[in-house]
């Protein structure tokens, strides 16, 4: 019996989650759930589904909410009150970490955004298992991440990194060539970037595989989101960002593979559904029976796979300029993105601007770094003049930190001025799209 946290619980990853277990309950024991408090009433049920012991909301003002939900649904399902264990709640935003913390097999952390990093920290610091669907913790937080995890401590739940570890199987680090992510290439896929200037939110969330919340949605028809999946490789799996490839594969059925110094490649499989690797990051190293259906191989199958459009999706370049970097461009660049994506979906930039934006607030970043010119790596030199003007100098956390320096308190500060310096440029009435 293994027992498992599960953060954002109400999300796509954590209610999949919540069905894997609610169909292995001789394996696991939810003791700890947590969500951000925007869906209650799914909480309410989740909590007297699993009973756990703990839950946390990180909107503090949702606690009276969420015992008014959970005695309506003790009600709705004829339940005697005093026959009911109501869990302890705790509220505000440290309730994620609080729940990292409780003692446990496996925390799955499946917070959307940079808001997971203190929770991930604060798992590999108890000496859990982490099960990471948040790949931006790991991004933005870089070796504060990778020096506080334990060998074997990280589990992928991205369908492409599970897919990475699967095929890692097949050899030793040392016979590793490359690893090539997988992308489906997201609704605009063999578009122009002229033919996405008009492109609407809803145009944008229409992914034709995964269904997935708002951000990674946006962020798969940017390609932002596979250019965070190189970045996490890369971390998860100590191969250079060079030797991480990708290729567009619109069927999804493969989720990514591994090159070999000899000549093959091994490559994982199956029809798109996330339960199978949030059911392998679950019981990992142990595979799950039933935990989804296989490849039809008796009906004819094709598999179709393209270069990416670099031109039309620049995301993935600056973001592997980002993470060549590193220190807090990361964080600057996966901040501004969020912002932006906020902004398109409020209608207050058109689609092309939300890489145009961010890339703008990472140069503005690396162009404050003190001494940039011999600080920064030398390939990746940001441009002598910022894009996107000047930056006073008493802003926190303007300026670059390089790894060697990084600290959460600047991960932390260079995420909220990317967020405040993205806030402004979306705000600006020339960048507004035409009616």
């Amino acid at each position: 019996m293994r027992d498992v946290v599960i953060l954002g619980s109400t999300g796509s990853i954590g209610t999949q989650a919540l069905e894997v277990i609610a169909e292995r309950r001789e394996l696991f024991r939810v003791v700890g759930l947590a969500a951000a408090g925007s869906n209650i009433k799914l909480l309410a049920r989740q909590v007297l589904d699993f009973d756990p012991a703990v839950v946390g909301v990180s909107r503090a003002s949702a606690v009276q909410d969420l015992q008014l939900a959970l005695y309506a649904e003790v009600s709705r399902r004829g339940w005697n009150k005093g026959e009911v264990r109501l869990p302890k709640i705790v509220a505000g935003p440290e309730a994620p970490n609080e729940l990292a913390a409780l003692d446990c097999d496996i925390v799955l952390n499946g917070i959307t955004g940079s808001a997971g990093l203190g929770a991930t920290l604060t798992t590999l610091a108890q000496g859990t298992t982490l099960a990471l669907a948040n790949k931006e913790s790991l991004v933005i937080g870089g070796r504060l991440v990778t020096d506080a995890a334990a060998d074997g401590q990280i589990v992928a739940v991205d369908s492409e990194h599970s897919a990475i570890a699967q095929c890692l199987r097949g050899g030793t680090a040392d016979e590793v060539d490359r690893l090539i992510v997988t992308a489906s290439g997201g609704p605009f896929r063999g578009m122009t970037r002229a033919q996405m200037a008009d492109a609407t939110p809803e145009q944008a969330l229409a992914h034709p595989t995964w269904n997935m919340g708002r951000v990674i949605t946006t962020n798969s028809a940017t390609l932002v989101n596979k250019g965070l999946e190189v970045l996490e490789a890369h971390l998860l799996y100590g191969i250079d960002l060079d030797r991480v490839d990708v290729v567009v594969h619109p069927q999804s059925m493969i989720h990514s593979m591994v090159q070999f110094i000899d000549g093959s490649t091994l490559a994982q499989c199956s029809p798109p559904d996330m339960k199978l690797p949030i059911a392998l990051a679950l019981g990992w190293p142990a595979r799950l029976a039933g935990a989804a259906r296989p490849v039809n191989w008796s009906r004819a199958n094709t598999w179709t796979f393209e270069p990416l459009d670099d031109e039309a999706f620049p995301a993935v370049s600056l973001i592997r300029k980002a993470g060549r970097i590193g220190g807090t461009a990361p964080a600057v660049l996966n901040a501004a993105n969020e912002a932006c994506v906020d902004a398109f979906h409020e209608h207050r930039i058109g689609f092309n601007q939300i890489t145009d934006i961010f890339a703008a607030v990472l140069d503005e970043h690396l162009n404050t770094a003190p001494g940039n010119a011999t600080k920064l790596p030398a390939d990746s030199q940001p441009a002598a003049t910022s894009t996107a003007g000047s930056v006073k100098p008493a802003d926190v956390g303007s300026r670059w930190v390089g790894a060697e320096a990084l600290t959460v308190d600047a991960v932390l500060s260079a995420d909220a001025w990317a967020r405040r310096r993205a806030q402004d440029l979306c705000s600006d009435e020339t960048r507004r799209p035409q009616a």
